[in-house]
């Protein structure tokens, strides 16, 4: 099979959408945990280290694939499963609650994706070599 520039063109696209939406899933998979997890330990200082795990995702995802999308795959992941779970349900329970812990892991978290995608951007960009 051998490495993925060893593929012919049709076989790449497909493992590169794989990736992708394998970048995609492991948002998800931080957001549910986050969600959940985001009270534990000291009021914010949990949420506050999702919110640096979800950065740090973010930006070596889009160094890793050398694309603005690689680094946007778990943010949106992540966006969606957080802010989902933030809903109330039809009983009124909800998972994300209104505290400062809540507040710093929600919009903090979205703050933090979104900033990890602006530098993966900005690094690979500055990488690319200027054309004259």
């Amino acid at each position: 099979m051998g490495t993925p520039q060893e593929l012919p063109r049709r076989e790449r696209r497909g493992f590169t959408v794989v990736v992708y939406l394998v970048l995609l899933v492991l948002g998800l998979v931080q957001g549910v945990i986050g969600s959940f997890q985001y009270s534990r330990g000291p009021a914010p200082l949990v949420a506050i280290g999702f919110d640096v795990i979800i950065f740090g995702t973010c930006l070596l995802c889009g160094i890793g694939m050398r694309s603005f999308a690689g680094g946007l795959a778990p943010a949106v992941g992540w966006i969606v499963a957080s802010f989902v779970l933030s809903m109330p349900s039809d009983n009124g329970s909800v998972i994300i609650t209104a505290t400062t812990a809540g507040e710093w892991y929600l919009y903090g978290g979205a703050l933090a994706a979104t900033a990890g995608v602006s530098a993966a951007f900005v690094l690979r960009a500055r990488a690319q070599p200027r054309r004259r």
